[in-house]
């Protein structure tokens, strides 16, 4: 479960989001949806932890999160491999790669990655830790048609039973992780 009660956070004059109350049941997906600079990614900041509401209060049943966030964030000086056991066992890790068409990039490091290849690569990591929250702001982004089916299938498949958070500017992708709208 995840509960805003009338949050409100901004930075000095500007005000992101003002009086927002929602209840997430556990289990549930939800996908923010609006126009940029209404507040999705602030929410899920929120969620995670990483912004304290200005006003009012975020309260959640638990703190074991995964996210994908708009940037890769993969590490560097890790290979795609060793980003990913970071979190998670290695049998695992390689299952998940091998069902998103990475094993041959499992052994590279993110600056030898294409752009779609690094974005994998990040929703591999969130994965591969099981998670009781998972967290997607733009998981799609720079991944073509086949790559976009290949994993929301998987993330479908492990986030099962899961609480499931989505930003997306597409309405298509929310409903193909079967995601309540929430209009911002």
């Amino acid at each position: 479960m995840i509960k805003f009660e009338n949050v409100s956070f901004g930075y000095d004059d500007k005000k992101i989001v003002e009086n927002f109350s929602i209840e997430i049941p556990s289990g549930d997906r939800v996908c923010f949806f609006g126009k940029s600079g209404c507040g999705k990614s602030t929410l899920l900041r929120l969620i995670m932890g990483l912004e304290t509401p200005n006003g009012g209060s975020v309260e959640k049943l638990s703190d074991n999160i995964s996210a994908v966030f708009q940037e890769d964030r993969l590490l560097p000086f890790k290979t795609v491999l060793e980003n990913i056991t970071m979190f998670a066992p290695c049998d695992r890790a390689k299952e998940i790669l091998a069902r998103l068409s990475m094993t041959d990039a499992q052994n590279l490091y993110p600056s030898e990655l294409s752009g779609g290849m690094a974005r994998r690569a990040a929703i591999a990591r969130a994965l591969a830790a099981e998670s009781d929250i998972y967290i997607f702001d733009e998981p799609f982004n720079g991944l073509d048609r086949e790559n976009i089916a290949d994993a929301a299938l998987l993330i479908n498949e492990y986030t099962k039973g899961k609480t499931l958070v989505l930003v997306t500017h597409e309405k298509e992708l929310a409903n193909a992780l079967g995601c309540r709208i929430i209009e911002l």
